[in-house]
């Protein structure tokens, strides 16, 4: 022990030195002990006790692996939480539209195939709706959609000027159309062209300010209405356009709001229709297509001759766009932990080597090749698990603190990916155990009076 203390062995042996000896009494202890279980854990509670004072006793060295975890975790986990707020933000944006919404209108028949400079314009009528109702096979809701936006709306309380929609009863089933209180059209509504209307949440605040407006008159133009159902909120900031609008059977509005200055008495503005399935969108719009072409004597293939918007396909591109944004945020936040885990590395390289001498004199004490080995696996695991904790909770804190603030249009709160946060934790892990146990278990091997030579 002279011998020992003449080659002035670490602060940190030496403060440790009585846990090694306890260390050594609790596996005695534990031979005698016929409970595997009771042993097991004798020795673990001593080496997690000397893993923990070890790392108290270098507490720089643990601070910087610690801080090294904790930001490679929460940027990895803060990157990737901003591209999925994004992608949330934006697919609640088009759910507010509806889902799986294909639109179709009219554009101008070339007298040349590719020529935008002669042809002759046409509009869709009631009866090219009706002809795709009964005919086509991919759809799964269709509606026309009459549009008049020089109507006037006068209530006894005020008065304003809002765009009015003829619709059919399935039109709710196309787009968003949250119905508060009252009800949406049925089919008599319809076929009785019955004067009744649906009000949105903007126009009701101009003309109801403050009042029930559930069955009460409404004058369209000098025709009286009555208000069946008054549209919820559309929209996180309620600027979408389905707010101020009022919706009318499109039988009412055939009878008695028709286009102006169109050819066809019976024109319409445009179809609205979805799908059966998501991924039959270009076959629905094809059949979309042929009937209309072969009613108004034209090819369907003339691509002028139609103005689609196929929001099915829009989701798919928005989709890729996120997907790439996932992938460079990803790349960046892997390149941060890549980094967290070098600093990592280096540290456990450097500690691990600085203790060769305390590693020579702990196996002259008494320590096993597995004690030792399992007390480097402690400290690593018990940093890992730690700086990891802390990280996740700082991130987790930061994504609180941006939810409760008002997020701009088209982004979500980020969110915490579980998937995410495991990999960096055991990513971080692997890497600062595995830089602890490779030098610690090349001087476990030493003969304790070789590593006590090591400087």
């Amino acid at each position: 022990m002279l011998f020992l203390r003449n080659r002035a062995a670490p602060v940190s042996v030496l403060h440790n030195r009585s846990a090694w000896h306890r260390l050594r009494l609790a596996r005695k202890a534990a031979c005698r002990e016929p409970n595997f279980v009771n042993q097991l854990m004798r020795m673990l509670i001593e080496i997690v006790r000397q893993s923990l004072a070890t790392l108290w006793a270098h507490k720089l060295r643990s601070f910087l692996t610690m801080f090294g975890i904790a930001w490679g975790v929460g940027s990895l986990l803060l990157l990737v939480g901003l591209g999925e707020g994004f992608r949330s933000g934006q697919a609640k944006q088009l759910k507010n539209l509806g889902q799986d919404i294909m639109f179709t209108f009219p554009g101008r028949i070339p007298a040349v195939e590719g020529s935008t400079q002669s042809g002759r314009t046409y509009h869709f009528t009631y009866e090219d709706y009706l002809a795709i109702r009964s005919e086509a096979r991919s759809l799964k809701y269709v509606s026309p959609v009459l549009n008049r936006e020089d109507i006037r709306a006068v209530s006894d309380y005020g008065s304003t000027n809002g765009q009015v929609f003829g619709i059919a009863p399935e039109y709710n089933q196309i787009r968003n159309i949250p119905v508060g209180p009252g009800r949406w059209f049925n089919d008599e509504d319809n076929t009785e062209t019955r004067r009744v209307a649906v009000v949105g949440w903007e126009l009701l605040k101009n003309i109801f300010p403050g009042r029930p407006a559930v069955g009460s008159p409404i004058l369209l133009n000098g025709v009286r209405f009555e208000i069946i159902g008054v549209l919820s909120k559309v929209g996180q900031d309620g600027n979408n356009g389905t707010n101020a609008r009022i919706f009318i059977p499109i039988g009412t509005m055939r009878n008695l709001f028709r286009l102006k200055d169109q050819n066809s008495e019976d024109a319409i503005s445009f179809l609205n229709y979805r799908p059966l399935t998501p991924s039959g969108d270009l076959v629905a719009k094809r059949e979309v297509h042929d009937i209309i072409a072969r009613r108004h004597g034209f090819d369907p293939k003339l691509a002028e001759s139609f103005e689609d918007w196929d929001t099915i396909e829009d989701n798919k591109r928005v989709a890729k766009i996120f997907d790439g944004m996932d992938w460079f945020l990803g790349v960046v936040g892997v390149v941060t932990l890549a980094l967290g885990a070098i600093g990592i590395i280096n540290i456990m390289l450097v500690s691990v080597t600085e203790r060769t001498r305390e590693i020579g004199l702990r196996k002259a004490l008494g320590a096993t090749h597995r004690a030792i080995l399992t007390q480097f696996f402690v400290e690593g695991a018990f940093l890992t698990a730690l700086s990891g904790g802390i990280g996740l909770a700082i991130t987790t804190a930061l994504v609180a603190l941006l939810a409760a603030l008002p997020a701009p249009e088209g982004f979500d709160t980020p969110r915490i990916v579980p998937s995410s946060a495991a990999i960096a934790i055991l990513s971080l892990a692997f890497a600062g155990i595995a830089a602890g146990l490779y030098p610690a278990r090349q001087a476990a091997l030493l003969q304790p009076v070789e590593a006590l030579r090591q400087e």
